[in-house]
């Protein structure tokens, strides 16, 4: 059993780390909000503020800061943008299964095989989002098309499980595969993928914080101070988003696309 009991207290770091830290919680936030693909700022961020530090608790704390922006942003689409709150739940509950079941198996998984796998889905997507540039356009007034019985099971199963078990086994670019397959599946626009990808990510997010916390491996005190500039920075990027529209997500998306399968490269290339 673990030590429910157990707190991590917070570690002694300096000011400016401090500082640093929280700025990249804001724009983790706000890269979050718009598109997915925060964690590619605040997870780098904490594993190079807290070197020493087990990765338990890094992941922990990662979970506790990201919660907060991503539930912020899901509450100001969900009363701006036409979402469909109950479909995202859905979605959601399925990933939060695929995600636990991910994480069960993720010890027999190598990173190393799946990082040139996920590298070459990611330039694939970002060939086709700049080669139809309809894609995720908004259509006639922006209210979501009817979802047929077909779609929604393929949206459970494909998004929410498929996406679920991906963040358990790997994670990094969930939020923004979300994005993408919604659009894709449920022909959303942009901003309404992104919105609905907020309350998956809210759902998911919830799974891993509980588990984290049963182990004791959050460092509460250093979350909850990350968590208000990541709130903000969430707030503000689902506002732009919603005030600036498909054609702004899109672009941010392939800037996130391109960063992450930098990102992955290096980590390849660096293995």
């Amino acid at each position: 059993m673990y030590p429910l009991h157990r707190v991590v207290s917070m570690p002694d770091i300096t000011l400016t780390t401090l500082v640093v830290l929280c700025l990249a919680a804001a724009a983790a936030g706000w890269v979050d909000a718009v598109v997915g693909g925060g964690g590619l700022l605040l997870l780098p961020a904490l594993l190079l503020g807290l070197p020493h530090l087990p990765a338990a608790q890094i992941l922990g704390t990662n979970k506790a800061v990201a919660i907060v922006g991503t539930s912020g942003a899901a509450v100001t689409y969900a009363r701006k943008a036409p979402v469909k709150v109950g479909t995202a739940v859905r979605i959601g509950l399925a990933a939060l299964t695929g995600s636990m079941t991910g994480a069960f198996f993720a010890a027999g998984i190598s990173s190393e095989v799946l990082r040139p796998v996920i590298m070459v889905v990611l330039l694939a997507v970002a060939a086709f989002v700049m080669l139809r540039p309809q894609f995720g356009r908004a259509a006639g007034d922006g209210v979501p098309p009817e979802v047929t019985r077909a779609r929604m099971v393929t949206a459970i199963v494909l998004v929410g499980g498929g996406i679920g078990l991906y963040d358990g086994l790997f994670g990094p670019g969930t939020g923004t595969f979300l994005v993408l397959a919604l659009t894709a599946v449920l022909h959303l626009d942009l901003v309404t993928a992104s919105a609905t990808a907020k309350i998956v990510n809210v759902c998911t997010n919830a799974g891993a914080l509980a588990m984290f916390a049963h182990q004791g491996n959050v460092l509460w005190q250093l979350a909850a101070l990350m968590a208000v500039f990541n709130l903000a920075g969430g707030l503000l990027g689902a506002r732009m988003a919603l005030r600036k529209g498909s054609e702004f997500v899109r672009g941010v998306l392939l800037v996130v696309v391109f960063s992450l399968v930098a990102k992955l490269a290096f980590d390849q290339w660096h293995a």
